[in-house]
C-alpha cells in the first residue's frame, strides 16, 4: 500500500547518538509531503482527465462504428441502385429493340403494300393508255373515213316550203 501524505508526516524517527539535525529532517519532510500531496492531486486530477477521454473516446469510436455501418449501408444502397439501374436499361434496351423491329417490320410491311400499289397503278395505266390510244385511233379512224366525203355532196332541200323563185 503506497504511502500518503499522513503517513509521512506521522512518521518518527528514533535518536541515535550522532543523529541527524531534527529541524533540517522536519523541513525536509515538510517539503516531502507538500510535493507528494501535489503529485496526488495531479494524479487524482490525470485519472480524471484519463477517465473523461477515456469516455470521450468511446462516444467518438461508437460515432466511427456508426458511420462505418452508415458507409457500408450507403455502399450497398448505392450498389443495389446500380444493379437496379442496369437491370432497368437492359429492359428498356430490349423493349426499344423490340419496338424497333415492330416499326421496322411494320415499314416493309407498308413499303411492300405501296409498292404493289404501284405497280397496279402502272399496270392500269398501261391498260388506259392502250384503251385511250384505241379510242383515239379509232375516231382518227373515222375522220379519215370516206363516208365524210359523200355528206358533203348532199345537197338539202330548203324547209318550210321555200323556193328558189321565192327567195329572189
Amino acid at each position: 500500500m503506497p504511502l500518503t501524505p499522513l503517513d509521512i508526516h506521522n512518521k518518527e524517527f528514533n535518536k541515535g547518538f550522532r543523529g541527524y539535525d531534527e529541524d533540517e529532517v522536519n523541513e525536509f519532510l515538510d517539503q516531502v509531503i507538500k510535493d507528494y500531496e501535489m503529485i496526488i492531486r495531479e494524479k487524482k486530477e490525470l485519472e480524471s482527465r484519463v477517465t473523461e477521454l477515456t469516455e470521450k473516446l468511446g462516444h467518438f469510436t461508437n460515432i466511427e462504428d456508426t458511420l462505418n455501418k452508415s458507409i457500408i449501408i450507403a455502399q450497398e444502397a448505392a450498389e443495389e441502385v446500380k444493379r437496379n439501374a442496369q437491370k432497368e436499361s437492359k429492359l428498356i434496351i430490349k423493349e426499344a429493340e423490340k419496338n424497333a423491329d415492330r416499326i421496322i417490320n411494320e415499314s416493309l410491311a407498308k413499303s411492300r403494300k405501296i409498292a404493289m400499289e404501284i405497280e397496279e397503278l402502272k399496270k392500269q395505266s398501261k391498260v388506259f393508255r392502250t384503251r385511250f390510244q384505241m379510242l383515239i385511233e379509232a375516231q382518227l379512224d373515222l375522220l379519215k373515213n370516206d363516208d365524210w366525203d359523200h355528206l358533203l355532196e348532199y345537197e338539202v332541200e330548203p324547209i318550210f316550203g321555200e323556193t328558189e323563185e321565192s327567195k329572189s
